[in-house]
């Protein structure tokens, strides 16, 4: 499903170089949910940005269903993020002026897909995250857990295989941490692959597989 071979991530400023990745080799079958830990700053989020196609390697191939995804153009890879990965994130990333149904719709709408069918598509996630009867509220209206679980109606709405998760349960508390984990496991029941990253043990020895860097290496 998704295979790194030798990803190399280098920041190179005027004065300074920093390794964030390096030689990166990992695999991650279909239907897998896996955790990425380690110290802040050892690489987990530039890892999480290059499966996501949020940034392009230095050096080195990311795979994803055997196609070539670590040169894409912009406007290709806007177009494969689309149709196959969601993305939560730590600070939900919601458009405050839009209430929890047009927050979700906004992937579709970038889709092209026609009005009905996105109509039907967010109620039925809203459902599956228990927020149908929120459809119409705001962002500011919402407690942090509510706000996270409008992220992953909106990150799955479009049906990705694949869902990059950058710290979904940081801003939580343990209680919501938890309830938000029970929807990401219940997605992965379902066949979507998930790749998660966390400091958190306890919520990483939930998932299938753990990966751990350390300065910018596997370990």
């Amino acid at each position: 499903m998704i295979e790194l071979k030798s990803v190399s991530k280098v920041f190179q400023t005027k004065d300074i170089e920093t390794r964030a990745l390096d030689d990166i080799c990992l695999k991650i079958n279909s239907s897998e949910f896996v955790s990425i830990m380690g110290p802040s700053g050892c690489g987990k989020s530039t890892l999480l940005n290059l499966i996501g196609l949020l940034d392009q390697p230095t050096a080195g191939t990311i795979l994803i269903h055997d196609t070539d995804v670590s040169r894409m153009s912009d406007r290709e890879a806007a177009r494969f993020r689309n149709k196959s990965l969601g993305f939560v994130f730590q600070n939900f990333h919601l458009v405050p002026s839009l209430n929890v149904m047009d927050n979700v719709e906004l992937p579709l709408l970038y889709g092209r897909v026609a009005a009905v069918e996105r109509k039907e598509r967010v109620k039925e996630v809203l459902n599956m995250v228990g927020l149908s009867h929120r459809m119409k509220h705001f962002p500011s209206q919402l407690s942090g857990g509510q706000c996270q679980r409008v992220a992953i109606a909106r990150a799955i709405v479009g049906h990705p295989e694949i869902i990059l998760a950058d710290e979904p349960t940081g801003n939580l508390d343990s209680r919501m941490g938890e309830e938000i984990m029970d929807i990401l496991l219940e997605l992965n029941e379902l066949g979507v692959t998930v790749v998660m990253v966390t400091h958190d043990e306890h919520i990483a020895s939930k998932t299938g597989r753990i990966v751990r860097l350390l300065d910018g290496k596997l370990v």
